[in-house]
Parts: C-alpha cells; sequence; structure tokens
C-alpha cells in the first residue's frame, strides 16, 4: 500500500517541467482531421487562432534545390497555428514582461503515414523562475487540455 501511494504522490505532485520540453501526442487521424478538431477546441477555450502557416507547403519549393536533404523525414504535411489570448498575454506583461516572448503562442503538427502529431513547446520551460511562472502554467495547462479535448474523441491516440 505505502508503494501504491508513493506513486500516487509522485504521479499527482510531479511539477509540470518534469513532462519535458515538448508536449507531443500522434493520432491515427490525419492531418485535415486533427487540425480541425485542434483549432476548433483552441477556439472553444479563448485560445484564438491569428496565423495559420503551411509550413510544408512553403518547404516543397525548395525540394530540387535542397535535392537528397528535402523531407528526409518523409513528412507529408507540417502546419503550425499561432494563437493568442489577450487576457493572459495581459497577465504575463503584468508578471514579467521579458516573457511577452512567449506571445503569441504555436502549435506544429506533423503527418507521416497517415497518422498526425501534435507537438506544442511548454511555455513552464521558458518561464521557470520568473515572475510570470505560475501565469505560463496556468497558459500551458488550457492549452493542452485544449489539445487532449481534440484528440479525446480518437478512440486510435498511439501516445
Amino acid at each position: 500500500m505505502k508503494t501504491l501511494h508513493l506513486l500516487f504522490v509522485l504521479l499527482v505532485c510531479t511539477p509540470a517541467w518534469s513532462a519535458g520540453t515538448v508536449y507531443q501526442k500522434t493520432t491515427d487521424a490525419a492531418m485535415e482531421e486533427t487540425y480541425r478538431r485542434v483549432y476548433e477546441k483552441l477556439e472553444a477555450n479563448r485560445f484564438y487562432v491569428v496565423f495559420e502557416p503551411d509550413i510544408g507547403a512553403n518547404l516543397s519549393g525548395f525540394a530540387d534545390r535542397w535535392g537528397e536533404d528535402y523531407n528526409r523525414n518523409r513528412l507529408t504535411a507540417i502546419r503550425s497555428m499561432v494563437f493568442c489570448n489577450a487576457w493572459y498575454a495581459n497577465q504575463v506583461s503584468n508578471a514579467d514582461p521579458d516573457m511577452l516572448a512567449l506571445c503569441p503562442l504555436h502549435i506544429t503538427l506533423t503527418e507521416k503515414d497517415g497518422r498526425t502529431t501534435v507537438l506544442f513547446s511548454r511555455p513552464t520551460v521558458i518561464a521557470r523562475g520568473s515572475g510570470a511562472e505560475k501565469i505560463a502554467a496556468e497558459i500551458e495547462d488550457g492549452v493542452i487540455r485544449s489539445l487532449e479535448q481534440a484528440l479525446a474523441t480518437d478512440a486510435k491516440q498511439v501516445k
């Protein structure tokens, strides 16, 4: 019983930064479906998408120039969402104006073999030790909650 209790304490009380620098989750859903669901959940949770670069399309223009060095991982799509929440941006500015480097935030999605991976750089890693650490954790939790909601509709999540 002691071991189970200790495991519970470690899982619940471990700081967000221990989860790694980048949140990463892969799903068996295709890019378009995953992208749509992530976009909708971010917006529903008041993280408003302000820019949508299609990185894969932009890189494809260099395929001839880069030759065998182009797309070595054979990704079929790379897209990003740049998003912001004005209230959070104001709170970050109030806590530590230097942490406005986090604004706006972004998510990158990659697709390979019909599976999509969602990547998000954790704000808590950048804000560690700053006055904005607490608000960065709140932002990170909100974004990851949005991502989890978007990916929860896919019963075939990989990791």
